[in-house]
């Protein structure tokens, strides 16, 4: 499709157009965004921008940064993906998602900055710039936004940061950011810029490629377990975050602490007024969907993770854990499971075999989907019930399991998709 939609042309016909615009889905690198951007006028914003990236924990981060800083009473632009039930969950503003129009009046004008540049844009290269396109218009005081792919040539590094967040690094997405920890730390560590406060969260050893990339810049680095921490407290409702200069205690909230932590440390050092008030209320408010997202259906117990790698699930494992022993009537695990092909199926499937009782697997319905002959081949041994579709596989879940079962939806977004479709089809 060359002709672009109209202002008048619905959000999934514009959606549909810029995934086909660009011959390839993923297609990093910036010439091609950099003068579109520049035309734009988004690329040095009259604003701060905190950029995060990282293998996991990126969405629950920028949750956090995004809500701490609504209550502070910022006028707050926050972006991330992918998104899970609807495309709009990408852009918010102030914590509320934008409507179809805002985004479509923004497509217009990423449509005409890239014909009169006469170059293409893949789709979430569009869309975006679309993001930023609206942050500008809706003078934000503050961008939150979080890295789709990478660092150094995924489209949101076209913008400068005041601050960057690395919140880990894991072996994910290897086909294009590198084979090894440290090459995908150099990938990472391209949203580091002069000067800048710099925060790594990842409980692993610090990559040698991000230092290398602080000492170039001469950016100021703050890395877990050296130049902060923080601890969780026995009851279960209270963490403490301790730095050179601050000692605090703060609500434990219901994201992954150690992304809450490495956010509270970004705002810390971001130059921005925050108070302590402002950091409780946020902390308590934030909420990310499809991140242990606990839901009763039909009296049922359904929870919903994200998890696509061997690091989000062993998180999800943990949390897992933690519900199971505050909840003793769920004895078994019921997975609806699907994955996409090129992630590490055997190792996420290693990893929750000893939890899940009952696997209910099916393929997706998108170009990346693993065949069921993948994820057979990595359940081998297990006990396996095939179905056509996601949705099938959900349904018969939620029809089958007694009183001390749970349903696990997980193994990537698009799992998660499937089911909210269905579930939005039988009005649950």
């Amino acid at each position: 499709m060359n002709t672009a939609p109209l202002a008048s042309d619905s959000l999934n016909t514009w959606l549909d157009y810029w995934s086909h615009v660009h011959v390839t889905g993923i297609d990093l690198g910036l010439e091609r965004v950099i003068p579109i951007a520049e035309k734009l006028e988004v690329t040095r914003p009259h604003a701060k921008v905190l950029t995060v990236a990282g293998t996991n924990g990126k969405g629950s981060t920028t949750t956090t940064l995004a809500a701490i800083l609504n209550a502070q009473g910022y006028r707050v632009g926050l972006y991330q993906s992918p998104h899970i039930y609807r495309f709009n969950e990408r852009v918010k503003l102030n914590g509320i998602e934008v409507d179809d129009q805002t985004l479509i009046d923004a497509f217009v004008l990423v449509d005409q900055a890239r014909r009169e540049c006469g170059l293409s844009l893949s789709f979430f290269e569009a869309t975006t710039l679309a993001a930023f396109v609206i942050f500008k218009i809706q003078q934000c005081d503050v961008w939150v936004l979080e890295v789709g792919l990478g660092g150094r040539l995924d489209v949101v590094n076209v913008v400068d940061p005041d601050v960057a967040v690395i919140t880990n690094i894991g072996l994910d997405h290897t086909d294009w950011l590198g084979d090894t920890i440290e090459k995908i730390a150099f990938e990472k560590a391209g949203i580091i810029r002069s000067g800048i406060p710099v925060i790594f969260g990842g409980h692993q050893a610090l990559p040698q490629a991000i230092q290398n990339k602080v000492n170039e810049c001469q950016a100021f680095l703050y890395a877990v377990n050296r130049d902060y921490f923080y601890q969780d407290h026995t009851d279960g409702k209270n963490w403490t975050l301790a730095t050179p200069g601050l000692t605090v205690e703060l609500p434990l909230g219901t994201l992954a602490l150690e992304n809450i932590s490495t956010a509270v440390v970004a705002l810390l050092v971001s130059g921005l007024q925050i108070t302590h008030d402002a950091i409780v209320r946020g902390i308590d408010s934030a909420r990310l969907q499809g991140r242990f997202e606990i839901r009763k259906i039909k009296d049922k117990t359904v929870i919903f993770d994200a998890g696509h790698n061997p690091h989000g699930v062993a998180f999800l494992l943990k949390q897992l854990n933690n519900y199971l022993n505050y909840n003793n009537q769920h004895k078994e695990i019921v997975a609806v499971f699907s994955m996409l092909t090129d992630k590490d199926i055997k190792s996420v499937v290693a990893l929750l075999k000893e939890t899940v009782k009952l696997w209910k697997i099916a393929p997706l319905t998108v170009p990346r989907a693993a065949d069921m002959r993948q994820l057979d081949d990595a359940l081998k041994g297990e006990d396996i019930q095939h179905y056509h579709s996601v949705q099938l596989a959900f349904e018969s879940a939620l029809n089958e399991i007694n009183n001390n079962q749970l349903i696990l939806v997980c193994g990537s977004f698009h799992t998660l998709e499937a089911v909210w479709e269905y579930l939005e089809n039988v009005n649950e």
